[in-house]
């Protein structure tokens, strides 16, 4: 008893001892928080300019399916001169991006130029008609990719650029754009699953009107599709065909055949890609027209695997079990997490 209080005397050597044995216990979880940190997948999404209105909105919904899965810091960065943006308006501050002025037509940004090397990936949600982006950028570009970096082009995308020869080498097939049989070949599957490069000369770019339509797996083994069904039915969406370009290290993973023009010829389109260019790697998705596609289970799920892969080269996601089969399309309404994002 000391002044009114009991003390107890714990031997120096006891603390000691249980201090040292808790020390790995805290280190242990420090390292594996700034592991886990220092694990996040850097993704760009770049954008500005689409003739699909649906564009503010889908690259909001796509930046929070990415972070969502826990494994992507994302950051999106914009031209400043936008197109085709009043549908979604409201959906532009919730990008994160800068502030962008609104024009009647595409206008080039002369200061666009984001600094690749940041980041593991880039997505592109531009589409048909955007303006080139400077040549010091696209330079930039063509070394990032060639050097190994990684590309996710999202359904109008492959719209985009088609005065850029490399570029249309990243994406192997491109839509629209006055391309013709001077950009390569028709590339499809036919009824007996072979790869067909048809030469002939001819418009690029076909879809028939929104749909639900079956994809069909054609690699069973590649990261991306591996696990997914052999046939699934896809949401309400524009089914892409007679698509053409150099389609050089092109696999198409995946194919749908919507309208009695294709059926008739047997003529399956592709609707997933990866393409190696250089030492990067691209996957390209035909998906994506608006609302309804981009809220696809199948969408989302082959963006997430198909964006894993082109950053990392595998992919460590489950098949959800909410996976679509070939009878029922099915779909995740888009909810919007607030996230404090102040404008650039």
């Amino acid at each position: 008893m000391l002044g009114g209080f009991d003390v107890f005397v714990v031997p120096m050597n006891s603390c000691i001892s249980r201090i040292v044995r808790c020390l790995p216990v805290a280190v242990s979880l420090l390292c594996v928080g700034q592991l886990e940190a220092a694990e996040k997948i850097k993704a760009l999404i770049v954008d500005g300019q689409n003739n699909h209105q649906v564009w503010p909105k889908s690259t909001v919904m796509m930046k929070q399916y990415l972070e969502e899965t826990g494994q992507y810091e994302v950051i999106v960065e914009r031209v400043r001169f936008l197109w085709n943006s009043g549908r979604e308006k409201e959906w532009l501050p919730r990008a994160g991006a800068r502030r962008g002025e609104e024009k009647n037509d595409p206008i080039a940004d002369p200061d666009f130029s984001p600094d690749f090397s940041k980041y593991a990936v880039v997505v592109s949600n531009f589409g048909w008609n955007a303006a080139g982006w400077p040549e010091s950028t696209r330079k930039n570009f063509e070394k990032y990719m060639a050097d190994g970096g990684a590309l996710v082009v999202v359904h109008a995308a492959n719209n985009s650029w088609p005065e850029w020869p490399e570029f249309n080498k990243m994406i192997g097939l491109g839509g629209w754009g006055n391309r013709s049989d001077k950009d390569g070949p028709y590339v499809y599957i036919n009824d007996k699953g072979e790869v067909v490069r048809d030469p002939q000369p001819g418009p690029c770019g076909k879809h028939g009107p929104q749909n639900e339509f079956v994809v069909t797996i054609r690699d069973e083994e590649h990261p991306i599709t591996k696990g997914l069904p052999d046939f699934w039915m896809h949401s309400k969406d524009e089914c892409y065909s007679h698509l053409r370009g150099p389609a050089d290290n092109l696999t198409v993973l995946a194919t749908a055949c919507d309208t009695p023009e294709l059926q008739k010829v047997g003529r399956h389109e592709p609707i997933l890609m990866v393409i190696q260019y250089g030492k990067g790697r691209v996957f390209h998705t035909t998906l994506g027209h608006d609302t309804d596609a981009f809220e696809g289970v199948g969408f989302i799920e082959t963006f997430l695997r198909g964006t894993e892969w082109a950053a990392t080269g595998k992919v460590t996601r489950p098949i959800p079990k909410n996976f679509p089969t070939a009878e029922k399309p099915l779909a995740q309404k888009f909810e919007y997490k607030e996230k404090s994002q102040p404008a650039k």
